[in-house]
């Protein structure tokens, strides 16, 4: 039989990396099934292809993977290929909530023959071998022979094929950069950032967080060989031909047992395995001056820090009061004397926020070292903590947003500020961040440093302002290009004075409109 594993865009937005469940179910079908993949992100469809992609291909079965910001251009296109007569398996963290609106029976449409509830590493064959048996159920749930929910253990880990994994839809370099990018030399023809896990679960159970609901409070690791033996097989993919790969740790929070972190780390470098990484560190556990020099050491370039609100008030009441504004700065700093940088994620509309919010996180931005601000608005997601609060509240003024999505949209009334004022102060983070005086100014806070790392400030930033704003087409592109003249030209010229004396690490990517940790 042959399989479609689809994961959709949202339809508004793309996302600039792939996600990991598509290869790790590839790398869990039973023999003798062909696997295609296809990321909306990277390969645009819509329905009428999909479906004509469907048949003109013969594909058997397929199975639909999406978040919450997505889930509404994924029941679109399962409905297209149930309309050909090919059966559809949804799964992914909303459709674990919502397993009834999936399936039709909360009174709306139906659009999927069966769901995969929860992690899908064990049930994903048995969904398989009863597709190609005519006996799919309509839903498959991880549990025990007692009925109990079962997780499954990472140990042993699915090898997945990095080195024979077709990839080239996921080359994120656009072609107007070319120019650019040649003068810095080292395969930059391609730059792909693939998704690797080395744990899964999160302890913290954050109100507006999917995480703790998902994978559940516990943690489960992989073994250190495991994930070395995955790095150097993409390290090595990367030597063959010639590009640039980088590894986007996708663990809720990379170093949240700091001693098997340093451990891992510590066996990344002595089998010489380090790549440029990117993770996702919460800035508590970021006080550990080893753990960051051997983050370092180890390849990490990028680190993205759920920050959320430099109010403390705000931490307290969704939960995350382990978050000590007051150690921003010194984080940051500790991070960037290692020449790594940070990703630091605002979300606006929390209930302590008022006018003005914006500006006085802004100053404080402009105090730290230059990195990538990103800002949101507080989203209830379905099932969170934070959604059935509101819901008692009677504050939901969209209560399934999801239906309609709506990039940078209020779901609820905020308690200090009207709905507008939260989308404005949220337009100010970014156009005050992306301006093309503020990505200059950026640049140009590196001058100390080689000019790689300016390149990859610039290269970043340009990649991240495409979160809030239009930049989905080649002519977005080329005027997104035109308005940063100025950077463009002057990091060209310091090129051809001065040379490159250090390669460009990695631009980092994440979506920012699912709020996870």
């Amino acid at each position: 039989m042959k399989i479609l594993l689809y994961n959709p865009d949202n339809g508004v937005t793309r996302n600039f990396m792939p996600h990991l469940w598509m290869f790790l179910l590839q790398a869990l079908t039973p023999p003798g099934h062909e696997v295609v993949l296809i990321d909306g992100n990277a390969q645009p469809m819509n329905e009428e292809s999909i479906a004509r992609y469907v048949r003109e291909q013969n594909i058997g079965l397929v199975g639909i993977g999406a978040m919450t910001r997505m889930i509404a251009k994924a029941y679109r296109m399962a409905d297209a290929v149930r309309a050909t007569g090919v059966k559809v398996v949804m799964g992914g963290p909303h459709v674990t909530e919502l397993a009834d609106e999936a399936l039709g029976r909360d009174g709306g449409p139906r659009h999927a023959d069966a769901v995969a509830l929860g992690e899908a590493d064990e049930t994903w064959p048995r969904i398989v071998e009863d597709a190609v048996r005519g006996t799919l159920k309509e839903v498959y749930a991880p549990v025990d022979d007692f009925g109990q929910e079962r997780k499954p253990s990472l140990q042993p880990y699915p090898k997945i094929p990095w080195d024979k994994i077709k990839l080239e839809q996921f080359n994120l370099l656009p072609g107007i950069l070319y120019p650019l990018l040649k003068r810095v030399g080292g395969g930059w023809g391609t730059f792909r950032i693939i998704p690797v896990e080395s744990g899964r679960g999160c302890p913290y159970g954050c109100e507006f967080c999917t995480v703790t609901g998902f994978f559940g409070d516990s943690i489960r690791f992989r073994t250190n060989e495991s994930v070395v033996n995955e790095l150097l097989l993409l390290k090595a993919r990367a030597r063959e031909e010639g590009g640039q790969i980088a590894v986007f740790f996708i663990d809720d929070n990379f170093a949240i047992n700091v001693r098997r972190t340093k451990s891992l780390l510590r066996d990344i470098i002595a089998a010489n395995a380090q790549v440029h990484w990117v993770a996702q560190i919460s800035a508590n556990l970021l006080r550990d001056e080893e753990l960051v020099d051997l983050i370092a050491a180890a390849g990490g370039k990028w680190i993205f820090i759920g920050m959320e609100s430099i109010d403390p008030a705000n931490l307290a009441d969704v939960k995350k009061g382990f978050n000590k504004p007051g150690e921003y700065a010194v984080v940051l700093d500790r991070l960037a004397r290692r020449n790594v940088f940070a990703i630091t994620s605002f979300i606006f509309g929390m209930d302590n926020d008022t006018p003005g919010v914006a500006e006085r996180t802004l100053k404080e931005i402009r105090t730290w070292p230059p990195g990538l601000p990103i800002f949101g608005l507080m989203t209830p997601l379905p099932a969170t903590p934070l959604y059935k609060r509101l819901e008692a509240a009677g504050r939901l003024t969209r209560p399934k947003h999801w239906q309609e999505f709506i990039p940078f949209a209020m779901a609820h009334t905020p308690l200090k500020m009207s709905i507008d004022e939260a989308h404005n102060e949220v337009r100010i983070g970014w156009v005050s961040s992306y301006s093309p005086e503020a990505i200059e100014k950026a640049v140009d806070s590196l001058n100390h440093k080689p000019l790689g790392y300016r390149i990859n400030i610039f290269i970043a930033r340009l990649c991240f302002r495409g979160i809030y704003f239009s930049q989905m087409g080649r002519f977005a592109w080329v005027k997104t290009m035109l308005e940063n003249r100025r950077t463009i030209v002057k990091l060209i010229r310091q090129g051809f004075e001065g040379g490159l004396h250090a390669a460009v690490p990695p631009v980092a990517t994440r979506p920012v409109t699912e709020q996870r940790h």
